[in-house]
């Protein structure tokens, strides 16, 4: 068994030890499902569905699960995972206790919002961990939500594609390809996908760009800590606006 699917594996049993016979379901979704999971880049997306409130003692347990979990079995995945646990009142749009997983940290709320890309992933491509599948409860997102998910998108893109020298400012790139494709079919696939179906497609307007930025996606550590590749990534501001050029057309048109 691999590092990756044995930190899945012990994860979830964690979650089944906290939650006990509160637990009602629990999914894999994203890029492992999505066969794009790339070591140093992508994060590990789960979403947990308690059948009632979580308890306080149970919140404080998962709040810290991440890091418990890394200091007793390091060298795994753990604090690549992100995602929530929520009880299924939310879904009725009850305020009630969460668990937030995030890039950032973690934290306590009182509401979740999976976003319309996050309902579709789950809705098309989660893969049941634990429990009964309660996706039946989800309604699947208008086209009038996901257009409006998508211009949501591009205007974070617009305000905030400053890159840096990090890969993930390379991934704005692989994003709006990504939109496009939602935009066009109301699907979701793998960034890498995005990219390489853009390319293919002829909406890239320098091929060359997103061929670059692809070869960084599928070997994110080759290139970590690459000075070249690092300063060229903080200088594609003008090829990242072109794209999102693109998908303003794509918008409009749609």
């Amino acid at each position: 068994m691999n590092v990756l699917q044995n930190s899945v594996n012990v994860l979830a049993g964690e979650l089944a030890e906290i939650l006990g016979d509160n637990l009602a379901a629990a999914y894999l979704t994203g890029s492992v499902v999505l066969g794009d999971f790339r070591e140093g880049w992508s994060d590990i997306d789960i979403l947990c569905f308690a059948k009632d409130e979580i308890s306080g003692e149970a919140a404080e347990k998962l709040l810290g699960l991440r890091r418990e979990l890394d200091a007793r079995r390091p060298g795994e995945y753990y604090l690549n995972f992100e995602g929530g646990i929520l009880p299924l009142s939310v879904l009725e749009g009850k305020k009630a206790v969460c668990v937030y997983w995030g890039t950032g940290g973690q934290k306590l709320t009182d509401g979740y919002d999976m976003g319309v890309f996050g309902t579709m992933e789950l809705l098309d491509s989660g893969t049941l961990l634990l429990g009964e599948d309660v996706r039946g409860r989800i309604d699947y997102p208008s086209a009038d939500m996901i257009k409006a998910a998508v211009s949501e998108h591009y205007e974070t893109v617009r305000k905030y594609a400053v890159p840096r020298e990090s890969l993930h400012s390379a991934g704005w790139m692989l994003d709006i390809a990504r939109c496009i494709y939602t935009l066009r079919t109301g699907k979701i696939i793998g960034k890498t996908m995005a990219g390489e179906w853009a390319v293919e497609q002829g909406l890239v307007p320098d091929p060359p760009v997103m061929e670059r930025v692809i070869r960084i996606r599928k070997n994110p550590l080759k290139y970590k800590n690459d000075a070249p590749t690092l300063g060229w990534i903080a200088g594609l501001g003008e090829e990242i606006q072109r794209f999102a050029g693109v998908l303003e057309r794509e918008i409009n048109l749609s």
